[in-house]
């Protein structure tokens, strides 16, 4: 996670791309719709439906990016990030629900064909939306790798979908249109489908990553060791536990210290390393539990037992 992940700036790119997003799908529901009226084509008809699932989907993300920046209150003391979480959850359903839909039509029109007409302006919709998606993808990349948000990645994804069935379409509306085979058009709508269902898989995983508190990747979490231990009166970290919360991080460990100094010793070393660990994550919430080395007794319930990655 970058140092700046929860600084105002990137909070305010953050909610910037979030509201292009919405600009965005509007745009192109509105061009893929006449589009749609004007060739009757299925892929197009596919990525309409897709558009329009996604204009749902990045109201969604404007409102989680907002409500998971907001700081902990007393009802939420972890703070409010998994939002972020359950936004990509539900647009990873909409995602899903799309696909399943656009894959039915596709199926009926493989069976019953029908001409796709006005083929140039289908053509010249999608070249449109490809342009569209790619600028929006681009500047979406930028704040996830700035900011690490779940929700903007969920929102990404679709639009990476977007991108690769906008090209799929551009292909099944020229060639049914040019190239007299309607079963291409309807070939391309199911291509998209599958597409869009494989994408919503990797959604679901992401967030349910979170919502079910998976730990950190690994050289985050050895990172946090060396971080933590950079001071040679820490003598060793165990029973270190992370999670990530939409644009926060949790983090709590034991740290053993030479059983002969004194609480207020002890309380400053901890103090230090946190702040150590906050300047790489500025946006943790961390817990170091001290542990005098070889007098520390067995503690902490079930949680002590857990497996050490």
């Amino acid at each position: 996670m970058s140092p700046t992940a929860n600084s105002p700036e990137v909070r305010a790119a953050t909610r910037r791309v979030a509201l292009l997003s919405v600009a965005t799908a509007s745009i192109l529901i509105v061009v893929k719709a006449i589009a749609w009226v004007a060739s009757g084509s299925v892929a197009i008809l596919a990525s309409l439906s897709d558009s329009s699932l996604d204009l749902v989907a990045s109201l969604i993300t404007v409102y989680a990016v907002r409500y998971a920046a907001e700081p902990p209150d007393a009802e939420h003391r972890f703070g409010h990030g998994k939002a972020e979480a359950f936004s990509s959850l539900m647009q990873g359903g909409l995602v899903f629900a799309s696909g399943a839909l656009i894959g039915r039509e596709a199926i009926n029109a493989l069976l019953h064909p029908r001409p796709v007409e006005h083929g140039l302006a289908g053509v010249v919709v999608m070249l449109i939306s490809i342009g569209l998606t790619l600028a929006l993808i681009t500047a979406q990349t930028r704040v996830v790798r700035a900011s690490g948000s779940i929700a903007i990645s969920g929102d990404r994804a679709h639009y990476a979908a977007d991108l690769a069935s906008n090209a799929v379409a551009l292909v099944g509306v020229g060639a049914a249109a040019w190239l007299g085979l309607p079963w291409l058009d309807a070939a391309a709508g199911l291509l998209v489908a599958l597409w869009l269902i494989w994408g919503a898989i990797g959604v679901f995983r992401e967030a349910s990553g979170q919502l079910m508190d998976r730990e950190l990747p690994e050289e985050e979490r050895t990172r946090i060791v060396q971080l933590a231990t950079v001071d040679p009166r820490i003598l060793g970290v165990h029973q270190l536990r992370t999670r990530a919360s939409g644009p926060y991080v949790h983090m709590q460990m034991h740290a053993d210290l030479a059983a002969d100094i004194s609480l207020a010793e002890a309380h400053t070393i901890m103090v230090a390393a946190e702040n150590r660990l906050l300047k790489a994550f500025p946006s943790a919430d961390i817990i170091i539990h001290p542990d005098p080395r070889g007098l520390a007794e067995k503690h902490g319930g079930v949680f002590a037992e857990s497996v050490e990655g």
